[in-house]
């Protein structure tokens, strides 16, 4: 099969142009990584480069030893995924040691995957081990609105979670354990690599202060839902704080009967 008629591809293909079509995605900003299944890459191996060159990786990623990626595109614009993938996408190959990767499909002439590629697989890495495999996901994009929230509230995990969960009930739901908020840092530097990949040890999604979002999940669309989600109640929030101080909202007590009603393990620290 060839790579652009596997439905992993047209998948995140799609996730593109929805982040894309959301906003998220300003000149070549935001990048997505999808780690495939053994049965995916076989389905596929018939269109994959076999004499690529062995790239150095600046972390060793034992982790990921002989895995295959599907990952955006250094300097690329999400908004051409889906006019060419060949050249926005690549897939890339970790070694059997975990020190070298190689560009076996896509990335256009002279391409490189995202310059975020560190961070992805370390936080790969992290999932991975963490969810027993299930975690195949990395997504970062900047919207609009949780980023302008980073510039107004204080930088809590605490204070950012329950403001988000008393927006809708929804949130709650879909990021139970909270969201991790980590500070303003250069992008692209190993500081801020280290320091989502602690967070991800905790949390499925983490704001970086006056950047953007990284979330994780199991398939694409539980990865673009949890952005989606976030960015819609900060959105709500914004609109709150805009014409006043809020006057009801749920309370502690609501949250822990929605936890017993559904099975929720809501951490008590945001509850306080």
């Amino acid at each position: 099969m060839r790579v652009l008629d596997a439905g992993f591809t047209k998948n995140f293909i799609r996730t593109c142009d929805d982040g894309w079509q959301q906003g998220w995605h300003e000149c070549h900003g935001g990048n997505l990584s999808y780690r495939l299944t053994e049965a995916e890459a076989r389905s596929v191996s018939g269109d994959l480069r076999e004499d690529a060159p062995w790239v150095p990786l600046d972390i060793e990623m034992q982790g990921l030893s002989g895995e295959h990626f599907l990952v955006t595109g250094g300097g690329k614009y999400f908004r051409n995924a889906i006019l060419d993938p060949e050249d926005g996408l690549g897939i890339l190959e970790i070694s059997p040691d975990g020190k070298t990767y190689r560009q076996k499909w896509g990335f256009g002439e002279n391409g490189r995957p995202t310059s975020e590629l560190p961070a992805h697989l370390m936080n790969h890495e992290i999932k991975k081990q963490a969810t027993g495999g299930r975690y195949r996901v990395i997504y970062h994009a900047h919207p609009a609105n949780i980023i302008a929230l980073s510039f107004v509230l204080p930088l809590s995990d605490e204070v950012f979670t329950r403001e988000l969960w008393e927006m809708m009930p929804e949130c709650a739901m879909t990021f139970p354990s909270g969201i991790g908020v980590v500070p303003w840092m250069v992008p692209g530097q190993a500081e801020i690599s280290l320091l989502i990949g602690e967070m991800m040890k905790k949390y499925d999604v983490i704001l970086w202060a006056q950047h953007g979002l990284f979330s994780s999940g199991e398939t694409l669309d539980s990865a673009f839902g949890l952005i989606h989600t976030v960015e819609k109640a900060a959105q709500i929030l914004l609109k709150v704080l805009s014409v006043g101080p809020k006057r009801q909202a749920a309370t502690s007590q609501d949250f822990r009967d929605m936890a017993k009603a559904f099975h929720l393990n809501l951490p008590e620290r945001f509850l306080l």
